[in-house]
């Protein structure tokens, strides 16, 4: 089982995405800033996925300097971002290497699936 990290600051959208995701069969850990997700990070907690919304009330862009810092604290870690914002190609060039994206709306279907390739890469 693998242990996901959420990070959205629209508790509805984080409440269904943890659902979506623990239906898989994962664990699921939940942030709704930065400053929560980095403590979380710090923990020795196992965590294997950062899920993470891109535009976070308290930091614009929050989501993007949030995965470049999880990723100094755990390389192996792997990063699925989303938004309901359009992903422009000056957004996509501050994503960690090798991150994944889902576009808001999305479907528990959509979620499901991008997990599922999250975790298999």
């Amino acid at each position: 089982m693998s242990v996901i990290l959420i990070v959205e600051d629209e508790m509805i959208v984080r409440l269904v995405a943890e659902m979506t995701i623990r239906g898989q069969g994962h664990q699921t850990l939940s942030a709704g800033d930065v400053d929560e997700a980095l403590s979380l990070l710090r923990s020795p907690q196992q965590i294997d996925a950062l899920f993470t919304d891109i535009y976070l009330k308290t930091l614009p862009l929050g989501g993007c300097a949030l995965a470049h810092q999880a990723i100094e604290l755990r390389p192996d870690l792997r990063v699925l971002y989303t938004t309901g914002n359009a992903a422009t190609d000056q957004m996509k060039s501050l994503f960690v290497e090798s991150a994944h994206f889902l576009p808001k709306p999305y479907s528990d279907d959509q979620l499901r699936d991008s997990i599922q390739v999250l975790l298999a890469a």
